[in-house]
């Protein structure tokens, strides 16, 4: 799913009008998937306030209005302004609004001219449809649509966003916008726009929907030239029901080197989280010290005790032939660097190690750190496959610090251009880039990026990376063959949603990384695209379930009384 600017949405609208879709019928669908989604997810049995814009987004309101005035809910719209001043295909659905208003008493039309009125508009609301400004828009907010900001903003009543929360700039990659509208849910339209991917839209609701509905606009007329896309797509590629004649030996081999005194944990969880994410061999070799501690995690993790200098690092001889090719054996893919220190040898150890080992690896903690002012080795070792004819997998998985010490920069900078900065290094060092933090990337060698949209606070804590990187060697293991990338994407993406999940279980500040590893099963299990259509940019560990009051429900909880 292809991620757009403002402008390049409004090229698709053009393009789509062009195809043969009118804008009137896009602004029907958009309209009724509002007003579709406001019925399942928040289940309003009270009054439904619209609160609607003079311009297209408006008119999306008003559709979304007249839709659920259609189930039988009781709806007001407040329109910001007077009706003439209502333009183009918004004035068509203003219209059609009172035209039913006409015919049916329970249905209440406003135009709000000052804050008192605006007051009254929203007094006895149970669900709130910010339709004043979507897509296009540029902050800030003025006038009535600034003081419907600050009554919302303090206002417990549930909101559903249209498009965007009235006032965030959809080509804004910043995690807040602290003049839009408060939002519980967002449903847009079409594809997701920068805002979107990078914006925390439902701030105060860690879950909160960012769902995008298909209204009819043909895939050719949706064109990007930032190169970004969104990464839970690939999570197709697991979904999959495996071969009935599969055997362990085709769901890859994944060796993870890692560990060392003090540090048993972070294979430990590599090993667990790569088991889990549906890998059929796993072997970890860690220091024969801490074999028996890595050992009692599973039963399933096979061991490989390394071999160890007097100073702690590891022992340069067994990166000789053919002690290494007998070590490699039946191998598919490997992950190297949790908790393996940084004692002696090690650094060389492991630059040797990438230079000579052309397997698919994922490079992570400790084993990147010895890159640290010496990437034009990572280069070299894509490049050298190339050159044979056989292109290798390099995955990268830093977070902010380790990325700065890569590229020899501060973590400031780092922060400052994440996106062109991922992109730059994938493809000057011929690797993927998994640049850790809000909205993960993902950086190729073509130069595309995608971003992630799943995680939540709770996985700020020791042993989540370890977790990403068995997982991200798992699923190379299965899929690599099929599609690196994709197998990439879909890691990260279900690592976050395994993290969403276990923070829906219990409570932030609890879960551990290990949480994580046991809601892998439902994040697999799953489905992005629901009965309804919609696709869950963000918030799909709620999907079976609706609001009610600001709080969550599981879908058939009994609903209190209106």
């Amino acid at each position: 799913m292809k991620i757009l600017t403002a402008e390049e949405m409004g090229e698709a609208d053009r393009r789509s009008v062009e195809a043969g879709v009118s804008a009137q019928t896009l602004m029907q669908h958009a309209g009724a998937a509002v007003a579709l989604f406001c019925e399942r997810r928040v289940s309003p049995d009270g009054l439904v306030v619209v609160l609607a814009g003079r311009g297209n987004n408006g008119g999306d309101g008003l559709v979304a209005a007249l839709r659920l005035a259609e189930r039988g809910h009781r709806v007001r719209v407040a329109l910001l302004g007077r009706a003439g001043e209502v333009k183009g295909e918004a004035a068509f659905a203003l219209a059609s609004f009172l035209r039913r208003r006409d015919e049916e008493q329970d249905l209440e039309f406003l135009e709000v001219t000052e804050a008192q009125s605006l007051q009254q508009a929203l007094r006895g609301a149970a669900l709130v449809i910010d339709a004043v400004v979507g897509t296009g828009f540029k902050p800030p907010l003025r006038g009535l649509a600034a003081e419907a900001q600050r009554m919302l903003a303090g206002n417990g009543v549930i909101v559903v966003a249209v498009d965007l929360p009235s006032g965030w700039d959809a080509d804004s990659m910043q995690i807040r916008s602290p003049g839009a509208f408060r939002a519980d849910a967002v449903v847009t339209f079409a594809a997701p726009k920068l805002a979107h991917m990078f914006g925390h839209l439902t701030e105060g609701r860690t879950f909160g929907p960012v769902v995008v509905a298909g209204i009819g606009t043909p895939p050719e007329a949706i064109q990007s030239s930032a190169g970004l896309h969104w990464s839970g797509r690939a999570k197709a590629i697991a979904e999959r029901p495996r071969a009935i004649d599969t055997n362990k030996g085709r769901m890859g081999h994944v060796l993870l080197l890692g560990g060392s005194f003090g540090k048993a944990g972070a294979p430990s969880m590599a090993g667990l989280a790569a088991l889990r994410a549906g890998a059929g061999l796993v072997t970890a070799a860690v220091p024969r010290e801490i074999v028996p501690v890595v050992a009692s995690v599973a039963s399933e993790l096979m061991l490989a005790p390394l071999a160890t200098e007097g100073s702690g690092g590891l022992a340069l001889e067994t990166l000789e032939q053919p002690s290494l090719s007998s070590f490699l054996w039946g191998i598919s893919v490997v992950g190297i660097g949790p908790g393996l220190g940084q004692e002696g040898s090690t650094p060389e150890w492991v630059r040797r190690f990438v230079e000579r080992v052309t397997l698919p690896m994922v490079i992570d903690a400790d084993a990147l750190n010895a890159f640290a002012g010496t990437t034009a080795l990572l280069k070299r070792a894509a490049q050298v496959a190339a050159e044979r004819g056989e292109p290798r997998t390099i995955v990268l998985t830093p977070h902010p610090g380790e990325m700065a010490r890569l590229a020899g920069m501060t973590v400031k900078e780092v922060e400052a251009d994440r996106v062109g900065l991922a992109r730059r290094f994938a493809l000057e060092h011929g690797v993927t880039l998994v640049l850790k933090g809000w909205r993960t990337l993902v950086a190729h060698p073509d130069g595309s990026v995608a971003v992630n949209t799943t995680g939540n606070p709770s996985m700020a804590k020791g042993g989540s990376g370890d977790v990403l990187t068995g997982m991200i060697a798992a699923l190379l293991g299965q899929y690599a063959a099929e599609s690196a990338a994709q197998a990439v994407e879909a890691a990260v993406f279900l690592h976050g949603l395994a993290g969403d999940f276990a923070c829906q279980a219990q409570e932030e500040h609890t879960v551990l990384a290990t949480d994580t590893v046991s809601h892998l099963w439902q994040a697999f299990r799953a489905r992005l695209v629901d009965a309804d259509g919609f696709t869950w940019l963000s918030g799909a560990a709620l999907k079976d379930t609706f609001i009610e009051d600001g709080a969550l429900l599981p879908v058939g909880t009994a609903r209190s009384s209106p």
